[in-house]
């Protein structure tokens, strides 16, 4: 169980703290983008206003005086001259009037061919084609298209994309590591006492076995003077209190980290016939359907006694609920490398969701199951898991309509 819980913490951790960086790594890339785009669009604005003569000759374009008026505050007037860039005047029928590529040299007709295409084909006014951001504007008789390198910056935003994404996974593994050191000390107040309780149960179970030994001895001793009701019911009470302190110094001893099960190859489809034989009589008092279905030739690797301890505790939990008449199906077949043991059975209240979520726990019993009548302690199930468990497989339990129960096992072999 603490290792259980020591994984569950380094797995929730390191999932938590992996969301965490994603997200900030996410953020930081989208601004870092966001920015790329707001300042080649600032850029764009300024070289598509009318004043800038791009289209002028050179010597006129030389000493250009109409941008200076349109450079927003905190962006250099020497930005516009510096940038890469080649504008486009195209006809309404899709004929190239005119463009100017002196400012750039990294581009030749058929590519600027292929770059007009593709923006007039978007319906954007503003995109991204390659490593250009292009802006366009649309009179009355043509199409001006302005096309601005940002090459650079997108290099800038992939190097820096690149390197979050490195040091976010460097510090999740950190991170990790981190955990791995320190789960074991977060969980030891947990886990020292959780042996407490194993030890507790344990030795309150041995102490409490001598006692019940001695009243049995004085039963049988005030019996031989003539059976008294009163001694009837101390027995029956003494027998269930030491069917409860067997059962829980069984599985404090299941669920200790050094508990080894001493494992034999056996015939697992006789065993199931054999057990459940031994219900047959029980079932059928009890005005119970008993359907039974074993694939034969099913061995496993495994402690017959434990598993022969499995299929008692989810019979009689199977009888313990079947109301008279009702019926249970037990089955064992093969599948693959597993072994899948299903016990069915009707049942007299509606089983609820939460209680298929806690039917497992110790003493748990839902609300309705919790009288006389019934009897138990609400620990068989536990031991069931913990046999499992021991063995290398998985339990659940299920309902379809809510008032048949099935508990599933699932055994390597």
């Amino acid at each position: 169980m603490i290792n259980k819980l020591k994984r569950r913490f380094l797995i929730i951790g390191t999932v938590f703290m992996f969301i965490l960086m994603s997200v900030l790594v996410l953020i930081m890339n989208t601004v870092n983008f966001h920015e790329v785009t707001v300042d080649a669009d600032s850029v764009l604005d300024v070289l598509s206003q009318p004043d800038t003569h791009f289209f002028e000759d050179r010597q006129e374009r030389e000493k250009p005086d109409g941008i200076d008026g349109f450079v927003p505050r905190g962006m250099s007037p020497e930005v516009p001259y510096e940038s890469r860039f080649f504008i486009v005047r195209i006809s309404e029928d899709g004929e190239i009037l005119q463009s100017d590529l002196s400012r750039i040299i990294s581009v030749d007709d058929e590519s600027v061919k292929n770059y007009i295409d593709e923006a007039l084909q978007s319906n954007k006014t503003r995109g991204f084609i390659d490593n250009f951001r292009y802006l366009k504007t649309m009179d009355e008789n043509e199409t001006k298209i302005l096309f601005l390198d940002c090459g650079r910056k997108i290099d800038s935003f992939k190097s820096f994309m690149t390197i979050s994404i490195i040091v976010g996974l460097a510090g999740c593994i950190i991170i990790f590591i981190a955990f791995v050191f320190t789960a074991g000390k977060i969980v030891a107040p947990i886990a020292e006492s959780y042996e407490k309780q194993k030890r507790f149960i344990s030795d309150a179970g041995h102490e409490i076995k001598t006692p019940l030994t001695i009243i049995n001895a004085n039963v049988d001793l005030l019996e031989s003077d003539g059976e008294k009701e009163e001694l009837t019911d101390i027995r029956q009470q003494t027998k269930r209190l030491t069917e409860l302190t067997n059962n829980l110094v069984l599985l404090s001893k299941m669920e200790e980290a050094d508990h080894k099960l001493t494992k034999i190859d056996f015939p697992l489809s006789d065993l199931v016939r054999e057990t459940a034989g031994t219900f047959s009589a029980l079932i059928a008092s009890n005005s119970i359907d008993f359907s039974v279905i074993v694939t034969p030739d099913i061995t496993l690797s495994g402690s017959p006694d434990a598993v022969r301890q499995l299929l008692s505790v989810l019979l009689e939990n199977a009888v313990k609920y079947s109301p008279t008449g009702g019926s249970i199906a037990l089955k064992l077949i093969k599948h693959r490398k597993s072994a899948i043991l299903t016990v069915n059975n009707t049942t007299k209240e509606m089983i609820k969701d939460y209680d298929l979520n806690n039917i497992f726990d110790r003493f748990y019993r839902s609300d309705s199951s919790r009288n006389s009548e019934t009897g138990g302690h609400g620990i068989g199930l536990s031991i069931a898991k913990a046999i499992v468990e021991a063995h290398g497989g998985t339990i659940s339990a299920s309902t379809k309509t809510g008032f048949e129960f099935l508990i599933t096992v699932t055994l390597p072999i």
